[in-house]
């Protein structure tokens, strides 16, 4: 996907001026350099944010990557046991037959 050469914070403050100020969405557009469909994309998402809104959106996905990641790492650590299990002909734990 493309990387827009407008940070989510500018966004925001494109819609915000365009809200309150008396110019037209053309002529914000135009000021901007932006195209009237992206304006209306950027407005269908980002509508309603304040600036402070995306900074916490952005840390909150970075932190759910971070989850995620820990998470498969966790898994694959599990599979690898249960399989060492398996090998050696010993029984699993109790908390990892639950699991399967």
């Amino acid at each position: 996907m493309k990387k827009s050469k407008f940070t989510e914070e500018q966004i925001v403050r494109i819609l915000q001026d365009a809200a309150t100020r008396s110019k037209t969405q053309a002529e914000v557009c135009r000021e901007h350099g932006v195209s009237q469909n992206t304006f209306y994309v950027w407005k269908r998402k980002y509508s309603g944010l304040e600036t402070d809104d995306v900074r916490r959106l952005r840390e909150l996905e970075r932190e759910n990557e971070q989850l995620k990641i820990l998470l498969a790492e966790r898994d694959l650590e599990i599979s690898a046991v249960k399989k060492v299990f398996r090998k050696n002909a010993w029984a699993l734990p109790s908390e990892l037959r639950e699991r399967n």
